[in-house]
């Protein structure tokens, strides 16, 4: 009886402990749920919501600027993000930016070359608005420090109301002068006249025609600005040290060793010169030999 009793309180214990372990992770992968998605909150913003039930129109701009691991990749995900969404990229400005160029002289033919410098990128991108949330949570991921970001929602339903009206209101002006012309119009000044009051009028109407199409762009299509950078980089160079002369001159043993050869290729071409004149040494010791033994005498 003893023996089923504690087996039952080790069973009992057995399952106690799986249940709490299974809510401990439970709890840790909640907390790493939040930790990983506190970016991309940082990032999007309830403003790039639309709230399909209402009558407002917005126009939606976003403008962050952030530190990435690396601009060239972060610049190359970003794009794939964009087009991935339906979106398009209008510039971008990859480049880099030579903070400090500092050269050593290591040896007496070389020195070595420094260049600290910076790698940005300024791209201006254009979203469906629909899908701004999305795309601003995927740029996220690639944020490794955020300096600012700010999401503007202008709402321009009355701009819209405005320019419809005045486009309206300038058909119906210019059907007007038109049967104005055609009814009433005898004379040349007065046809002119009413020819130029007419463009006047079809003008402003296709002003308001043209600023309502590029509201409705604007609404349709998001923009976003973003300024990438990454921390300082440093490209170390070993090149040729070209202002110092004095390191291609010979040292004095290689002097010394050439002198001694261009001595003795003197002294080859003496003699040669000298083997070269043996007749007229001949006729001269020949000549002085009778002079010494019977000239004398």
């Amino acid at each position: 009886m003893k023996k089923i009793n504690l087996l039952g309180m080790l069973l009992f214990c057995f399952t106690l402990l799986l249940f709490s372990c299974k809510d401990g992770r439970k709890e840790e992968s909640v907390v790493n749920v939040s930790t990983e998605s506190e970016t991309e909150k940082n990032l999007s913003s309830t403003a790039a919501i639309e709230n399909s039930t209402s009558q407002r129109k917005f126009i939606r701009t976003a403008d962050a600027k952030f530190r990435v691991k690396s601009v060239e990749k972060s610049t190359y995900s970003i794009e794939n993000t964009v087009s991935k969404f339906g979106g398009f990229v209008t510039y971008t400005n990859l480049q880099s930016r030579i903070i400090d160029t500092d050269r050593t002289v290591i040896s007496q033919d070389s020195l070595l070359e420094t260049t600290k410098f910076a790698v940005e990128n300024n791209m201006t991108i254009r979203v469906p608005n629909m899908q701004l949330d999305t795309v601003l949570k995927c740029i996220a991921k690639e944020i490794d420090f955020l300096d600012y970001r700010l999401i503007k929602a202008d709402d321009v339903a009355l701009k819209l109301l405005t320019n419809e009206l005045e486009e309206k209101r300038s058909a119906t002006q210019s059907e007007r002068i038109e049967k104005a012309i055609d009814s009433n119009g005898k004379k040349l000044n007065q046809i002119l006249d009413a020819e130029d009051n007419l463009s006047a009028k079809r003008a402003v109407a296709d002003q308001a025609k043209l600023a309502n199409l590029n509201l409705e762009d604007q609404i349709n299509f998001s923009t976003i600005t973003l300024q990438l950078y990454q921390r300082d980089s440093v490209r170390r160079e070993l090149l040729t040290n070209e202002k110092n002369i004095n390191s291609y001159r010979p040292h004095l043993g290689l002097k010394v060793m050439e002198g001694l050869k261009t001595g003795w290729y003197m002294l080859e071409e003496i003699i040669a010169f000298i083997i070269q004149l043996w007749a007229l040494i001949l006729i001269g010791g020949i000549s002085f030999w009778l002079y010494k033994r019977y000239w004398k005498k």
